[in-house]
């Protein structure tokens, strides 16, 4: 589904994060005239418009015939090795919610190869998925004030990692040195959509 989003944008509905990313790649790779902007969302995509310059029903039939060409084939990016040390009260916490010792939380979530499904909250943030159910736990009822940068954290079937001190309300199960996000750095955000990204344990 394709629908109007505010004066100068589109909204293009996937139904599939694999879709969706793979659309806002190709729109990237090859922007139609007029498009100045794609941001990916979970399972859509929001197409910015030169709105003194673009016919929006030229932009859908373009995106239209973008969409039937998908394959549905998850887009591969960059493999990012990110290094944590895992622990904390978080950790614990985790531990208790799954059943699982805290050593089996740390491994297993080091065990998974994330993938960056979007970008959003703050410049920097990634969301990855898919944690193993077993890992799967709610977000706090009452979110922190306060979260540390490069606190590593899940809720949900997402992981990521906060890229600077922020309020949030995932649940920390380690912490990270690597920087997300350098306004000087092109692109500045590290984590990009499609992107990969394997944990590895400081203590391993």
């Amino acid at each position: 589904m394709i629908r109007p989003f505010g004066e100068a944008a589109l909204l293009v509905e996937l139904g599939t994060a694999d879709r969706a990313g793979e659309l806002a790649a190709s729109l990237r790779a090859a922007p139609p005239a007029g498009v100045v902007g794609v941001v990916p969302g979970l399972e859509s995509v929001l197409v910015e418009l030169d709105p003194l310059s673009t016919d929006a029903s030229r932009i859908t039939d373009a995106l239209q015939e973008r969409i039937a060409l998908l394959s549905g084939t998850p887009v591969r990016g960059r493999l990012h090795t990110i290094p944590v040390a895992y622990g904390g009260e978080g950790l614990v916490e985790v531990a208790s919610l799954t059943g699982l010792t805290e050593a089996e939380v740390a491994e297993m979530h080091a065990a998974t190869e994330l993938r960056v499904l979007f970008c959003g909250f703050a410049p920097g943030f990634a969301y990855l998925g898919d944690l193993r159910p077993e890992l799967r736990v709610e977000r706090l009822a009452t979110p922190r004030t306060h979260t540390p940068a490069g606190s590593v954290a899940i809720a949900g079937s997402m992981s990521g990692i906060y890229p600077a001190d922020l309020p949030g309300g995932w649940r920390v199960i380690g912490r990270s040195a690597v920087g997300l996000f350098d306004p000087r750095r092109d692109p500045p955000a590290l984590l990009l959509p499609g992107d990969r990204v394997r944990f590895e344990s400081l203590d391993a």
